[in-house]
């Protein structure tokens, strides 16, 4: 079990109202963004003075663009369906980690400016003004939110904390302070291509050293192409595929499925990364300018298709806001989906027998899949009810032999997060990540005690970095998380490994 300064939470029933422990989180926040950070996003540099107005007149112009946002506002009746749906409340106790609760933190400065009676009788309705210390909780409890939306799953008015998450974030940033790590990254992404940084050499230096990986162990040759016009296909990974396991052993499985198919295909230096987290700071004029990069670089390698890999919220992004942000994708082959996870392709090659599997590849693991939240709850794949729990499920089951679901009452719409969604996968946040980690790392010991289950598979770039790093301390191998595709390049027999 990893070394830790803070309370690991005992296993438990992962439905089980914890005791209430008022405050326990409020000292939980990221790093604040720096000047440079804030500059390159176009945000200011640090808090704007008259920044209780900036921010109220910001909460007026999001009420005025999202009508949404304003029935979430005023719907809530506090009847406490969500209480217990938050895997942070009920990892951590914090009563402000209830959904309600964290609402009511931007609902109180919004009934205080924006309704009649927080303008007459602002006491009597919970009304708020925005000072210092209500800015904190702001800062500490909306950073303690993944986004996740299993709240809006079970709330009868169907309120979405994420968009009010987005909606705080937003605000925040408008008037200087932004998180450090998804500010970051957002600016790599804009400066280079991806989260990380990396410039065009040392992903060509990585993908050259795959190839070779894969001819010692094979003896054929796989490429891995890069800035290839012409290809049919532009694969978009998470950057996390480049660089780190089990991300790499999911990239390796893309390029055998593309070898045994026949199917041309190339990576984009200019855009090598799938991921779009302008959308957990709620700010599309960053989310357009981050899928118009995706979209410049089809146009400038004149693909036919494109492929989005194994993201929980890359695929949110590209399937619920790519056509409106960057389309239309006029200039693709209009016989292909716009856009396509990796998931759908592979199936749709495994359907039409054009890839031999051996199962018996992966006899040395027995399988669960961790249902990602934003593939649950906020997207589909391919033509089949509910394709985005049947799909990644049918590729597993394609390529092992031993597949074994987790209880009922946490997979598919109803899924535990990972804890570490939302741009909270920051080591300042580790408390929280790995309290927040444990309804679904409870639903994992239950399918190993029960099955004998020694992997989890995952489509989610966020979702396999945060389990590698928080399951350890629950005493469970880092190692025992593997990528969908990892599994699937296993059972691809090429040359001396059939």
């Amino acid at each position: 079990m990893a070394k830790t300064d803070f309370e690991v939470p005992a296993l438990r029933d992962y439905l089980r109202t914890p005791d209430l422990r008022p405050g326990a989180m409020a000292k939980s926040a990221p790093f604040k963004a720096a000047p440079r950070h804030q500059q390159a996003l176009g945000f200011p540099e640090a808090l704007v003075p008259d920044w209780e107005r900036v921010a109220v007149a910001k909460l007026g112009d999001l009420l005025g663009k999202y009508r949404s946002l304003r029935v979430h506002l005023d719907s809530c009746v506090k009847c406490g369906a969500c209480t217990d749906k938050c895997h942070y409340f009920l990892g951590t106790g914090d009563p402000k980690n209830m959904p309600v609760a964290r609402q009511d933190l931007l609902r109180s400065v919004y009934r205080r400016h924006f309704t009649l009676a927080g303008k007459l009788f602002p006491r009597l309705v919970g009304a708020r003004d925005l000072d210092a210390a209500l800015l904190d909780e702001w800062y500490g409890y909306f950073h303690q939110c993944s986004q996740c939306r299993r709240c809006s799953v079970f709330c009868p008015y169907g309120i979405d904390t994420a968009e009010i998450s987005m909606a705080a974030r937003e605000i925040l940033d408008e008037i200087g302070v932004g998180q450090k790590y998804c500010n970051e990254i957002i600016a790599k992404v804009h400066a280079i291509g991806n989260n990380l940084g990396l410039p065009g050499p040392a992903l060509a230096n990585t993908l050259e050293g795959l190839e070779e990986d894969v001819k010692e162990a094979t003896g054929v040759d796989v490429r891995f192409p890069l800035d290839v016009e012409g290809a049919e296909v532009l694969l978009i990974p998470p950057s996390a595929d480049f660089f780190a396991e089990p991300h790499i052993d999911g990239l390796i499985g893309y390029a055998k499925v593309f070898h045994q198919a026949g199917v041309r295909w190339t990576l984009s230096s200019y855009a090598s990364e799938a991921a779009n987290f302008a959308m957990f700071i709620g700010n599309y004029a960053q989310m357009r300018k981050v899928a118009l990069r995706i979209r410049q670089a089809a146009i400038d390698l004149k693909v036919k298709r494109i492929v989005v890999g194994e993201c929980g919220h890359a695929w949110r992004v590209a399937y619920g806001f790519w056509n409106t942000l960057a389309g239309p994708f006029d200039f693709l082959d209009p016989r292909y989906p716009v856009p396509q996870h990796i998931v759908e392709f592979t199936y749709d090659l495994i359907r039409r027998g054009a890839l031999k599997l051996d199962k018996e590849a992966n006899d040395h693991m027995k399988v669960t899949f961790h249902d990602s939240c934003n593939v649950a709850r906020a997207t589909r794949m391919g033509d089949l009810p509910g394709g985005q729990f049947v799909l990644p499920r049918a590729l597993i089951k394609a390529s092992c032999n031993h597949y074994f679901d987790m209880a009922p009452d946490t997979i598919g719409e109803k899924t535990f997060c990972c804890g570490g969604g939302g741009g909270l996968l920051t080591d300042e946040l580790i408390e929280l990540r790995v309290k927040g980690a444990l309804p679904r790392v409870q639903a994992l010991h239950e399918v190993r005690q029960e099955h004998g289950v020694t992997h989890m598979a995952a489509i989610c770039a966020i979702c396999k970095s945060q389990f590698t790093k928080v399951l350890p301390y629950y005493g469970i191998p880092m190692d025992s998380v593997v990528s969908v595709h990892q599994l699937v390049g296993n059972a691809i027999r090429l040359g001396t490994s059939s």
